[in-house]
């Protein structure tokens, strides 16, 4: 399926705290808006992909939005890992003749904070989170704190490189004004004063919980010629689950460190043309500073347990080695579950981008590196002075203590 679809329409809510609409309503509003980026409406529409966590199944927003001739619809499971997959089942319904124009999604409404899962903690302690969340596991952070200091014992890492990402994403931020920290620059000074969330992770080593609804349109490579705001091909795209995978944890792998990004890596760049040195800029999956750091490592940037040191001397930020987040990514611009990281992965490569980065014919693009991950590469051919964003998902890597 390389190259063999392509992103034509992306489109977006306002992303924020405090929505007034619900997720149906917004989600509407996503897809209509992506449509239109494409040139095409409703009427078009024959496939549609969601998360599995959707709140408003298929069915309903398809009814609302006047969507009658349906022949093809999934979605993906997880949440943070579910981004790149879903616009790569899109992908691949076009390229094998199930649909022509399919919209993929993500809503969510979580700026309350009764809208969250720890506050329903006790309903969801069951199946393997019934042995962690009991004893204090509740939260997403609490656990990849627990990476987090293992990362740090076994290579040094220190809270200084956890705000090389933060603040590299902050600055970004700074030059979109979609973003929620638009407007709020921050120092390293303000970084280290930010409280304690789960040690060794603190406030800004943490996500927006943010409203808002992404989404973007796919069609096959053909009809994508034609499309008004310049298509992106989805040149690669792959899913991993390692050996023993829990998500967040990797409780039972041998190393909880060498998670599903490592095994969803060796897939995507067996299926890409492009390798981690032709990729000048990358949107990774960025729930808590350390995933960045880990996905350095999983993507091949640089080897094992160097992810720390390849974050520093602005190595992230724009004019940097790696550019990463450049719309400010889910620690500065909103979090929809990684989705705006895809929309954003398509600006790049279309030059349009608030943080441009020069010369960025093709993007990486990862989601949750804590849960089983999926990964795409998206661009445009090279003869059309484009090439492609990967999107990839991958998890934490684990090196026993000597």
């Amino acid at each position: 399926m390389q190259d063999a679809a392509a992103i034509v329409g992306i489109g977006t809510t306002p992303l924020g705290r405090g929505a007034a609409q619900g997720e149906h309503a917004l989600a509407g509003q996503a897809i209509l808006a992506a449509l239109a980026n494409a040139g095409l409406g409703p009427a078009d529409v024959d496939g549609m992909v969601s998360y599995s966590i959707e709140t408003t199944g298929v069915d309903e927003v398809a009814a609302s939005l006047g969507i009658d001739n349906l022949g093809f619809f999934a979605s993906a499971p997880f949440g943070g890992g579910a981004g790149c997959s879903i616009v790569g089942l899109a992908a691949m319904a076009v390229a094998t003749g199930q649909a022509e124009v399919v919209v993929a999604w993500r809503a969510r409404k979580r700026s309350r904070p009764a809208n969250r899962p720890w506050a329903q903690a006790g309903a969801i302690a069951g199946g393997a989170q019934a042995f962690t969340q009991p004893f204090g596991l509740v939260r997403p952070v609490d656990e990849v704190a627990m990476l987090t200091r293992r990362y740090m014992h076994a290579y040094g890492a220190t809270r200084d490189h956890l705000a090389n990402v933060a603040l590299a994403c902050r600055r970004h931020a700074q030059t979109n004004p979609a973003a929620q920290m638009y407007g709020k620059p921050m120092t390293r000074e303000g970084y280290h004063a930010g409280r304690p969330i789960s040690e060794p992770l603190h406030l800004f080593d943490c996500c927006l919980e943010s409203d808002g609804v992404a989404a973007v349109v796919v069609v096959s490579a053909a009809r994508a010629r034609d499309a008004p705001a310049g298509p992106v091909f989805i040149h690669a795209f792959a899913n991993g689950l390692s050996t023993g995978n829990t998500a967040m944890t990797n409780y039972y792998g041998q190393c909880p460190l060498l998670g599903p990004g490592f095994a969803a890596a060796r897939k995507l760049w067996e299926r890409s043309d492009f390798k981690p040195s032709d990729v000048r800029v990358a949107q990774f999956y960025d729930a808590f500073t350390p995933l960045v750091l880990f996905s350095l490592e999983a993507y091949g940037f640089c080897e094992r347990g160097e992810g720390a040191s390849f974050s520093e001397a602005g190595a992230l930020e724009l004019g940097g080695r790696l550019p990463i987040n450049t719309s400010g990514g889910g620690l500065s611009e909103a979090y929809i579950h990684g989705f705006n990281l895809i929309i954003e992965g398509v600006r790049q490569v279309r030059g349009s981008s608030s943080a441009q980065v020069t010369g960025a014919d093709c993007c990486l693009v990862t989601s949750a590196e804590c849960v089983p991950l999926e990964i795409l590469r998206i661009g445009l051919p090279v003869r059309l002075a484009f090439r492609q964003m990967d999107e990839r998902v991958w998890m934490p890597c684990w090196v026993p203590h000597a």
